[in-house]
């Protein structure tokens, strides 16, 4: 079928809107007409790295209707709203077990540009695009697994639902599945965007005494407050951001999330941790230098990588949902719209910081 997409012709190119071809839904296969997406960091990475292959339809944070099912899907049926998530095999150790963030084919199914069975999806003439997250939502359609799609009241707008798929599931999920901090405890939260609000909002469901949300824009600041929490840091007006976290805590954090995946700003966050304290890393980094003694081992801290928030999108996506029904996950107030064919702009504003979270409006 004929569907409209953004292509990402080579890396580090702006989106270019075309017409191309998609493939009929295949076994255990969903075909969705999608509604909205939301703006990524990752995509932000992928259409700018070699991650993915390209050329490409990325996005990564789908919603939409499904309007085929292909043969042996059991659970889903046309006209279901749906939140289309990461791809996971489903039958390694960590998928059995309940860790499917940690899939052992967590990369090459989501970044290596292929559907669950090895073969592309997305033809431009007889040139192949890559897939992106078992979902490519940049597009009026997507097809995706019926293992990564997550089935959504109708009582939701769901031109807001899709960045439950990733960056928001991402922050609430690190504190309310992994960090799990008891009553009365501190955190800090590093970086302000969508992942970081969405990490402060859970901490708030949580009760912590001290939520700290640490950033270089005001404007997002004054958002973190407005969304719980209790004390704000602009570290670039800041001499130093350890002490400060400390001065307000009474001796450092019990938990820190870093959102940001920048060196020097992950070591804030380490040593702003009281003894036995944990730091959870969501960014994307690269190298990392600290002093094992001082840092880490000499207080018996934790430093840990966590993934999609340790999420089981089925199970959680849900409870997200339910807590912004009842008014206690307000995520909708991260979200700007945009028309599908602004999404250059989107991105541009996403990466300026003028936008928390973008949100494409696709219309068919």
């Amino acid at each position: 079928m004929k569907i409209s997409a953004a292509v990402t012709a080579e890396d580090g190119k702006a989106f270019d809107i075309r017409e191309i071809e998609l493939q009929e839904p295949k076994a255990n296969e969903v075909l969705i007409r999608v509604v909205a997406s939301g703006v990524c960091h990752t995509d932000m990475v992928a259409r700018d790295s070699g991650i993915t292959p390209k050329p490409a339809v990325l996005g990564h944070e789908g919603s939409g209707i499904v309007e085929k099912v292909g043969t042996g899907v059991e659970h889903f049926e046309k006209g279901d709203h749906v939140v289309m998530s990461y791809v996971h095999c489903g039958n390694c150790e960590q998928c059995l077990t309940g860790y499917p963030a940690t899939c052992e084919f967590l990369t090459p199914m989501n970044f290596e540009g292929k559907a669950q069975d090895g073969t592309h999806r997305h033809f431009e003439g007889e040139q192949s695009l890559s897939m992106f997250f078992g979902q490519s939502s940049f597009a009026t359609y997507a097809i995706a697994h019926e293992q990564n799609i997550v089935k959504v009241t109708k009582d939701v707008d769901l031109n807001i639902l899709g960045p439950l798929g990733c960056g928001i599931q991402t922050g609430a999920g690190t504190v309310l599945n992994n960090l799990k901090p008891a009553f009365g405890t501190s955190i800090a939260i590093f970086g302000a965007g969508g992942v970081g609000l969405s990490a402060v909002m859970a901490a708030k469901i949580k009760n912590c005494q001290h939520i700290i949300a640490v950033d270089v824009h005001d404007s997002r600041l004054e958002k973190a407050k407005e969304l719980g929490a209790t004390h704000t840091i602009n570290s670039k007006n800041t001499e130093d951001v350890v002490e400060k976290i400390r001065e307000i805590t009474g001796g450092g954090t019990h938990y820190a999330l870093d959102t940001t995946g920048i060196s020097p700003v992950v070591k804030q966050a380490l040593q702003g941790l009281r003894a036995r304290g944990e730091l959870a890393v969501v960014g994307i980094g690269s190298d990392f230098e600290m002093d094992l003694m001082q840092d880490l081992m000499g207080q018996g801290k934790t430093i840990k990588g966590v993934i999609e928030g340790d999420a089981v999108p089925k199970v959680f996506i849900p409870k997200l949902i339910a807590y912004y029904q009842q008014g206690l996950f307000p995520f909708d107030k991260l979200i700007k719209e945009y028309d599908f064919e602004d999404i250059n702009q989107a991105f541009s504003d996403s990466e300026s910081g003028k936008t928390i979270k973008p949100v494409l409006k696709i219309k068919q």
